[in-house]
């Protein structure tokens, strides 16, 4: 399946226009109801996330010890949770290994990728093979001067792989593409600025279109260089639509150097410092691959074992005001230099009727 939101994109910048009046996707036919808070992480390598419900934060967590290796066994007596800095009291405690997971995988096309993009489609298959199960689901976009879904909400890797083995690269002249213009096929009609990689409004598309339905562990993997290239929406925008649908964004830099060098300069990746500020105020990582494929394998490895290797901690806010504000949230978990990675807390906002 593959639809385009490249025109949707520039919709999304003009004042009055609503998502709903040109969202071209269907939400999931067995999606959950929507949870409404939003994450703001640690400033940490962070997998978390949570969800409010009328009276119960549920909260995910991960904890590292000082080796940096994940620690799966600890209980309710080990680990505390404050909320805004006033202790509170856990209804419930459990280590979490296999729960359900929504992931959204988000493929950069550009040119800037020409050489790595076959690596990255048969890497990231083989991760889709292994990570998911029957209770699983993920879907599949591409970003270059269209944002396209190439594959919807399925727990099949074979749907994913087919999708992913697919993409092209595409750029502002219609590169591995031919046919209508913003519909995967050629240079979407723009103002201002020529479209070149719409890295931020792929992340706000996917958030706001595809995981606003879903509950519980969300997660989005971004293979990309980082460079954007005509966005409407700028950085904070595509950190806030993440955190407001809770969303964990991990990134991995991907590309050729050799080949590109001269578009990132001498010191790296132009979009490295947002890329990072991006995966660390939503509760996900960066990970620096170049363009090595035993790297690009690793870096998928640790991804699947943050996610798979969680905590599940609920409890009934002593603050039961749903006043829209921010609560910050700290857990501690005693033992010798124990890390936790967790979301710095949640806006208590009343459900959605």
């Amino acid at each position: 399946m593959r639809m385009s939101w490249g025109v949707a994109a520039l919709l999304l910048g003009l004042p009055g226009v609503s998502g709903a009046a040109w969202a071209q996707l269907a939400p999931s036919p067995d999606a959950p109801p929507v949870s409404t808070a939003p994450a703001q992480p640690e400033d940490d390598q962070s997998v978390a996330t949570f969800k409010l419900q009328v009276n119960l934060v549920d909260l995910f967590f991960t904890v590292k010890d000082k080796q940096g290796n994940l620690v799966p066994h600890l209980t309710r007596d080990d680990c505390t949770v404050s909320e805004d800095k006033q202790p509170q009291k856990l209804k419930t405690f459990v280590a979490e290994t296999h729960l359900p997971l929504t992931l959204g995988i988000l493929l950069d096309t550009s040119g800037s990728q020409t050489r790595v993009l076959p690596l990255e489609q048969d890497v990231g298959g083989q991760f889709l093979s292994r990570v998911l199960t029957q209770k699983d689901e993920a879907f599949l976009i591409s970003f270059d001067v269209n944002v396209d879904l190439l594959q919807d909400f399925t727990n099949s890797a074979r749907l994913l792989n087919r999708a992913m083995g697919k993409a092209e690269i595409n750029t502002a002249g219609g590169n591995g593409a031919a046919g209508i213009p913003g519909a995967g096929g050629g240079t979407v009609p723009t103002i201002g600025a020529p479209k070149g990689t719409l890295l931020y409004d792929a992340v706000v598309l996917a958030s706001n279109e595809k995981m606003n339905q879903e509950t519980g562990r969300k997660a989005m993997i971004l293979l990309t260089d980082g460079e954007d290239e005509g966005s409407v929406h700028k950085p904070r925008e595509a950190i806030a639509a993440a955190q407001k649908n809770n969303v964990i964004v991990y990134t991995i830099l991907i590309a050729d150097r050799g080949l590109f060098s001269g578009n990132y300069g001498p010191f790296g990746y132009s979009g490295y410092s947002a890329m990072k500020q991006l995966t660390e105020e939503t509760g996900g990582r960066l990970i620096d691959v170049g363009n090595n494929g035993k790297k690009l394998q690793d870096a998928f490895q640790q991804i699947e074992d943050e996610l798979r290797t969680q905590y599940e901690a609920s409890y009934t806010p002593s603050n039961t005001k749903l006043d829209g504000t921010f609560r910050r949230l700290a857990v501690e978990c005693r033992g010798d230099g124990m890390k936790v990675q967790v979301t710095r807390g949640y806006y208590a906002t009343p459900p959605e009727n």
